[in-house]
């Protein structure tokens, strides 16, 4: 009988990062029984260029969210490992949440399609089928913050299903769309761009790549022990920190998420989160839950990721941005890694809250594109190798 308390179950690992890579002992292999289940925004830099950031950072956002709460209206009181990226996002399931949750986010890139013209790529692979194809899956449970646990993933898996998924991708007949199916319950875009707490400090999206996938433990330990000797610990370059949160009372951003959130639009929605939004001002300042609340948003922040693959958003000033990509441009002299990075003035970040004492999670990205942009430059280096 399948396990589908795997990763529920699975020890926090109380290391740090650099600790944590240094001893593979500590991973384990998914069950086969288990799926890769994959989002992508198709032609997500051409949406960035035409000034979509906002509709692409929302729709990836809005696919967790609608996966998050499938699995909570199943009842199923278990944790999944999930990983935001900007432009979509990827899921590790078991079978028995498989069908629910293909045929809500088929049926939500449907509503994608319709509200904000994205076309968002849907698939998914078994964890056999990966296994089968020599593509490696190993992961661990880190504990990256007090309040927030994230999932580590060595080797290539996770990119062997997206080449997949993406290779064999079939757009589906966009007039089945079922109103009943879309559960975008928790979803808030409420802030303004977040810039760094110091004037001088840019934003810095990330994403980097081991050449070889043996490598990967050793190579992603010493950037990030680098990066700590550079930067700081990680808490230190976190963008997000509450004292530079400012709500956004512009009613064409709650109409934005309002596109992505619901099926109809309505005007009263609109108005009702336009005072809530308003409401929240004296909320956040002046009540002690509020308070609360806004220090947990940087403990529950998803700045950092491991899929196989780095990508990580953090602040810095220049001086220490150039000697950190002098450093990663040597390594990729020495064919070790391949590196895209985006550096922008502030982060943007987009919100899933269904009870603002424990359930919240929160998704960053640099402004202009963020992670699309370094994925950009990521692409095109990747192309020069081949």
């Amino acid at each position: 009988m399948e396990n589908i308390k795997y990763y529920t179950q699975l020890k926090k690992s109380n290391k740090t990062l650099v600790h944590l890579l240094a001893d593979e002992s500590g991973f384990s292999e998914i069950p086969n029984t288990w799926h890769v289940v994959v989002v992508d925004i198709k032609n997500s830099t051409k949406a960035i260029n035409e000034g979509k950031h906002q509709q692409v950072n929302l729709t990836a956002t809005g696919a967790i969210i609608s996966v998050l709460n499938t699995i909570r209206k199943e009842k199923k009181n278990i944790e999944i490992p999930y990983f935001f990226g900007g432009d979509g996002a990827t899921f590790i399931i078991p079978t028995l949440l498989l069908k629910k949750v293909t045929l809500v986010l088929e049926n939500y890139s449907l509503h994608i399609k319709r509200n904000v013209n994205l076309t968002l790529r849907v698939g998914h692979v078994s964890i056999q089928d990966l296994v089968d194809q020599k593509a490696n899956l190993k992961i661990v449970k880190h504990q990256l913050t007090e309040q927030l646990a994230i999932p580590i993933v060595l080797g290539n898996g996770l990119k062997k299903a997206e080449e997949i998924i993406k290779s064999t991708f079939i757009e589906i007949d966009s007039d089945g769309f079922k109103e009943h199916l879309l559960n975008l319950e928790g979803m808030e875009c409420r802030w303004k761009e977040i810039n760094p707490t110091q004037n001088k400090k840019k934003v810095i999206c990330l994403l980097l790549d081991a050449v070889k996938e043996t490598d990967q433990k050793d190579v992603y330990r010493a950037i990030l022990t680098k990066m700590d000797a550079i930067f700081g610990t990680f808490n230190k370059r976190q963008p997000i920190k509450s004292n530079n949160l400012k709500l956004n009372f512009s009613i064409s951003k709650i109409w934005k998420e309002m596109k992505i959130s619901i099926a109809n639009k309505s005007f009263l929605y609109l108005l009702k989160n336009w005072i809530a939004t308003l409401v929240g001002k004296w909320y956040f300042n002046m009540s002690e839950n509020g308070k609360q609340y806004l220090h947990q948003i940087g403990q529950l922040s998803h700045t950092f990721m491991l899929d196989g693959m780095i990508n990580t958003i953090f602040t810095a000033e220049q001086s220490k941005i150039n000697l950190f990509v002098a450093y990663l441009n040597q390594l990729e002299k020495e064919n070790k890694i391949i590196y895209g990075i985006h550096v922008t003035h502030a982060s943007i970040m987009s919100c899933y809250v269904l009870d603002r004492k424990t359930k919240h999670a929160h998704f960053v990205d640099g402004t202009e594109g963020g992670y699309t942009s370094a994925a950009k430059m990521f692409k095109t280096k990747l192309k020069g190798l081949h």
